[in-house]
């Protein structure tokens, strides 16, 4: 009888990876757009009010720009960070990625997978200002409104990723980051959606003369002031701006505060502040 043949063992071989990172200095090319979701939309979304009817539009403002303006940006609430502002680590990285679908011998998911945020959120130094633009709805008909979001014409923040070595090199994660500031961008109405060109961005040198002019200029306490009193960001907004105040004043004025027999006097409007004591996009630092 024949000897049945030895069975082969093949030796399983697995690289050995390790984590490198990489920080870099960015200076806005174009000016950037806060895109936070306010408080109020997220109080809807937890605990939805439904329709609203004809008496209930009539007692509220359908916009508060001040408060929709500070509701944008997304904050540190710690007083010891350099910048007040910040934003979410992961719009960067979703950066990096898009922009690998238009670069040869990377993929989108692969990146994803290969390159992580040790933190949570960058700082970005910048003055903000006020902003209002026409926008379009989601709905349908894309019913035309009026947002109010804060824009930093002047930009500069240090990202900071780390990368699987061998597969991925300091370099790679550079120029990967480097053409997601000019493919992508970060922010609303940016690059990668089309139609606008906010939020471009290039990676500099730590004494880069921009770079160290905007982080000087554009720090908590400027931030902090830029929040409680801002500048219009062009005349369309100083306009629009202008015209609802004395709107609503007038409104005040004529209503006098007068109630109707069998109503309840309605809550105050609030225009330059609310009563609400929660921020819109506040992060703990």
């Amino acid at each position: 009888m024949a000897k049945a043949p030895a069975k082969e063992t093949a030796e399983i071989s697995v690289l050995q990876i390790s984590q490198g990172t990489v920080k870099m200095h960015i200076v806005g090319n174009l000016p950037f757009i806060y895109n936070a979701m306010s408080v109020k939309a997220k109080r809807e979304l937890l605990l939805p009010k439904g329709r609203k009817t004809a008496a209930d539009r009539a007692q509220t403002l359908k916009h508060e720009p001040l408060n929709e303006y500070r509701e944008s940006v997304y904050r540190v609430l710690s007083n010891t960070s350099s910048t007040r502002l910040c934003f979410p680590t992961g719009a960067f990285k979703k950066a990096i990625a898009t922009a690998a679908l238009d670069l040869p011998g990377t993929k989108k998911a692969e990146i994803g997978r290969l390159v992580s945020v040790p933190a949570a959120v960058f700082p970005i130094w910048g003055v903000p200002q006020l902003m209002m633009s026409v926008v379009r709805s989601a709905d349908m008909n894309k019913t035309p409104d009026i947002r109010t979001r804060a824009i930093l014409p002047e930009w500069a923040t240090i990202v900071e990723l780390s990368f699987v070595r061998p597969k991925l090199s300091a370099t790679s994660v550079v120029n990967l980051l480097a053409a997601a500031g000019i493919t992508v961008g970060v922010g609303d109405f940016r690059q990668e959606k089309g139609a606008g060109s906010y939020g471009s961005f290039r990676i500099v040198e730590p004494d880069d003369a921009d770079f160290k002019r905007i982080t000087k200029a554009g720090g908590r306490a400027a931030q902090d002031a830029a929040l409680e009193s801002p500048e219009m960001y062009d005349s369309e907004t100083e306009a629009l701006f202008s015209y609802f105040n004395s709107e609503v004043a007038r409104m005040r004025q004529h209503d006098g505060g007068a109630t109707k027999k069998g109503r309840k006097k309605a809550d105050p409007v609030h225009v330059n502040g609310s009563a609400d004591p929660l921020e819109g996009g506040a992060l703990a630092g």
